[in-house]
């Protein structure tokens, strides 16, 4: 999973990006600098379970990669849209976390002269809107000289993706991303290979300063009432003190953290959320020297999920042999699992649920 970090120059991206990585990236405008890139564990307490049960050499999460995207020096906030690099940074995303700035700090003037983090959501959401509707004028425009010497049965073709995308773009312009709009399922995936940002699942972080810690809860209630969606959703968190507590030993941190009434890390939060908005689940394996949790979408077939720990598995797939977490935990082992009944084998279309534990069967 890549999760593309945004904002407006002076937000803090890249101190919530320090945060949920536990980077040291240069804090500051670095815009011709590259991305910053980090990469997070997963943090799963079922694995760390597994590990007591099996004691295997290896013990390796699932990761989630940040790619903290720098502003362009031009055009950000400007209606311009994103473009060139930025854009191809973007575009390999699977979803957006867009930090806005809601704290005050005189040394750190705001680039449109004022905190407003409710306007600042429609300037990045514009910007992201114009790149998208240039993407689709320069698609509409290959069409329309295609359509002139295309064959009959291409002429179909082309003329639906045409009339797609002329749907989209009035919604677009009407200021509904493409996220929001009633699409179907062979729509979806008719406009897949674009890669449009306002397709892209998004979290809204409002970035508090220390001194609105105490409201954050109350924050955090009216942003979700006001922007939360099936695709959107938005979490308050302070990231100066998260990127400094990232920094800390996790039973100190977590000592400071509790002082201060904070629950969770910035880490955890960030990936419960982004699970949530993919609809992303973890299943486990097990081998003789490891034990490893593999992120997958719900729903997924057997089949499919092989094919994420061996591209081999997916093609010889046979069966898998799968025991729950709870169940397993019962049990205590797998042979137990097997003598109570608990451990199935399913076929490839089974669909995998979160917390399996499961034995791929294949041959090539």
């Amino acid at each position: 999973m890549e999760i593309g970090i945004i904002g407006l120059p002076k937000s803090g991206k890249t101190t919530v990006f320090n945060a949920v990585t536990r980077g040291k990236a240069e804090i500051g405008a670095y815009a011709a600098a590259g991305p910053n890139v980090g990469v997070a564990k997963v943090p799963d307490p079922r694995l760390d379970i597994l590990e007591e049960i099996f004691h295997p050499q290896r013990k390796i999460p699932a990761e989630v990669r940040y790619v903290d995207v720098p502003a362009p020096p031009k055009g950000l906030g400007k209606s311009e849209g994103v473009g060139g690099p930025f854009l191809a940074q973007l575009s390999k995303a699977d979803a957006l976390l867009h930090v806005l700035r809601a704290f005050e700090d005189e040394r750190v003037p705001h680039i449109e002269g004022s905190v407003d983090p409710e306007r600042d959501v429609a300037l990045l959401d514009m910007e992201l809107a114009f790149s998208d509707l240039g993407i689709m004028e320069r698609r509409l425009e290959r069409i329309e000289a295609s359509l002139k010497a295309a064959k009959p049965q291409e002429r179909e073709a082309f003329s639906k993706e045409k009339a797609l995308l002329a749907r989209i773009r009035t919604s677009l312009e009407g200021e509904i991303p493409i996220r929001e709009q009633e699409l179907a399922e062979d729509e979806k995936k008719l406009i897949a290979s674009y890669q449009f940002l306002t397709q892209k699942p998004m979290l809204l972080v409002f970035n508090v300063g220390e001194e609105s810690l105490p409201q954050a809860p109350s924050l955090e209630q009216g942003w979700r009432a006001k922007y939360q969606s099936p695709n959107r959703q938005a979490a308050v968190l302070c990231g100066k003190l998260e990127m400094e507590l990232s920094q800390l030993e996790d039973d100190e941190a977590q000592e400071f953290r509790s002082a201060m009434g904070l629950e969770k890390s910035a880490l955890d939060r960030m990936i419960a959320l982004s699970y949530e908005l993919l609809g992303l689940i973890s299943f486990f394996t097990v081998v003789s020297d490891e034990v490893k949790a593999w992120t997958i979408h719900r729903h997924t077939p057997a089949a499919k999920a092989a094919g994420k720990v061996h591209t081999d598995m997916e093609r010889g797939f046979i069966r898998a042999e799968v025991i729950g977490f709870d169940d397993l935990v019962k049990c205590g082992s797998i042979a137990e699992g097997r003598r109570r009944g608990l451990l199935h084998t399913e076929g490839k279309n089974y669909l995998v649920r979160d917390g399996d534990v499961i034995t791929f069967l294949f041959n090539i």
